[in-house]
């Protein structure tokens, strides 16, 4: 099913698609038409004149924002002590292969997401949602927490606590502990949790369907990810 949805890659397509016609038109008939006409000159009407100026800069934008790579701001701190709220962050759209910047069909590339890469993506329950979280669980994964501990197949992660200090927030002074996980293909990244007593630090065994993911904030305390999502049925990717 296509993911099709109004957002700016879309408008940019549109632009381009419509520029370009003009200046296409004016390349295979209008300029030449006006060359043609004795001592008259090369002066487009405004439309023609828009495009002929803005499609190469269009084009240009809606390459590298749809092939390349697209800014984007971390909306939330639910990848602490990773990515800061308010980062900008340039993400890479050919790792998983190349797609339609309106239907999302993908053409090119085969590579596929794997466990502990960081991603965008668009929340199921509302695809005009931009989340970033990280992929603990593949195809046919079982995960769990226990004790604010993450299960992977019913194996518990490898973590060390890197560090015990004290914040002071909106909630009032708080301990928070970070962890370096380790999964089991050996990369490694941080983690942190505010202590027992979290909703998310025990959750059922949930079965990854094939062709999804489940997805996991950096900050487990403080994380709408695909634990959470589970009740409404949209919670993996």
């Amino acid at each position: 099913m296509s993911d099709v949805h109004f957002d700016f890659a879309v408008l940019l397509t549109i632009l381009t698609v419509v520029t370009g016609i003009g200046w296409l038109i004016d390349k295979l008939w209008l300029a030449r038409r006006r060359r043609g006409i004795i001592g008259g000159e090369d002066k487009p009407g405004w439309i023609i004149d828009f495009c002929r100026s803005f499609f190469p800069v269009i084009f240009v934008v809606l390459i590298l924002r749809s092939f390349i790579a697209e800014p984007f701001r971390i909306p939330s701190e639910s990848m602490l002590p990773t990515l800061i709220k308010g980062d900008f962050i340039l993400v890479n759209k050919f790792t998983y292969g190349l797609r339609d910047p309106v239907f999302h069909h993908r053409f090119f590339g085969s590579n596929e997401p794997k466990r502990g890469d960081v991603v965008v993506f668009r929340w199921p329950g509302d695809p005009s949602q931009d989340y970033i979280k990280r992929i603990v669980g593949l195809p046919g994964d079982r995960i769990q927490m226990i004790a604010n501990k993450l299960y992977i197949n019913d194996r518990p992660v490898q973590d060390v606590v890197v560090s015990e200090q004290e914040i002071n927030d909106i909630f009032g002074p708080r301990p928070v502990t970070e962890v370096r996980e380790t999964l089991p293909e050996g990369k490694s990244f941080m983690t942190q949790d505010f202590g027992p007593g979290n909703d998310l630090d025990d959750t059922p065994v949930y079965e990854v369907p094939a062709g999804h993911y489940f997805m996991m904030g950096d900050n487990r305390d403080n994380s709408i990810d695909s634990r959470v999502e589970q009740s409404s049925g949209v919670g993996m990717v």
